[in-house]
C-alpha cells in the first residue's frame, strides 16, 4: 500500500519510527516531512498529505502532531479527503468502516507508540462497509467541499516553506 505521512516538529521522532515500521512491513511510504525538530508551520505538511491522497498518488495518509488536532484540521481542508482524528482502535475502525476515512490523524504526544501501532494497523486493514447508509454518509461529507471551486496549486508547498523562512507566520 502507498501511504503518505506528515507531522510537525514536535513528533518527528514518532513519525520517523512509524515510517520505518511501515516500510519494514512492505508499504511504500512518502514522507512529507517535517524532517527535524526545528519549529515549523505544520499545516503545510497536513495539506501535502491531503493532496497526495486526494490526487490518488497514495492510497492512505497519516498525519500527526502533538495532539493531532492542528494537522488533522489542515489535512481535512483538501478536497477529496475524509480525515478522522483518532485516539483509539475503535475510532480508527469506525472511521474506515462507516465513513471511508482515507487519512487518520493522532497525537504523537498523547498516544504511546504501542497504541499508535494498533491504530495504524486497524486503519490500514479495515475495509469500508459500502452499505447504502454508509455510502450516503460519505457522499454527504464529500459534498461539503465543491470540487469545482477547489484548486490545487503545485507550488503551494514551496510557497509556504518560503514564507516560513521569511518569518511570515507569527505565533
Amino acid at each position: 500500500m502507498r501511504i503518505a505521512i506528515g507531522c510537525d516538529h514536535i513528533v518527528t521522532d514518532v513519525k520517523d519510527r512509524l515510517r520505518d515500521q511501515l516500510i519494514n512491513q512492505g508499504h511504500d511510504v512518502i514522507d512529507c516531512g517535517t524532517y527535524d525538530n526545528v519549529r515549523t508551520h505544520y499545516p503545510i505538511y497536513g495539506k501535502r498529505v491531503g493532496e497526495l491522497v486526494s490526487q490518488g498518488v497514495v492510497d492512505k495518509g497519516i498525519v500527526l502532531c502533538g495532539t493531532g488536532v492542528g494537522i488533522t484540521n489542515a489535512a481535512q481542508k483538501v478536497y477529496g479527503t475524509r480525515v478522522a482524528l483518532v485516539r483509539d482502535v475503535a475510532t480508527a475502525k469506525d472511521a474506515r468502516e462507516t465513513y471511508n476515512a482515507n487519512i487518520i490523524g493522532f497525537g504523537g504526544r498523547i498516544a504511546g507508540f504501542g497504541l499508535i501501532e494498533d491504530i495504524v494497523e486497524t486503519f490500514l486493514t479495515t475495509e469500508f462497509d459500502a452499505s447504502v447508509d454508509n455510502v450516503k454518509k460519505v457522499e454527504e461529507i464529500d459534498r461539503l467541499i465543491d470540487q469545482k471551486t477547489y484548486k490545487f496549486y503545485e507550488d503551494t508547498f514551496d510557497k509556504f516553506l518560503d514564507d516560513w523562512e521569511k518569518g511570515c507566520y507569527v505565533d
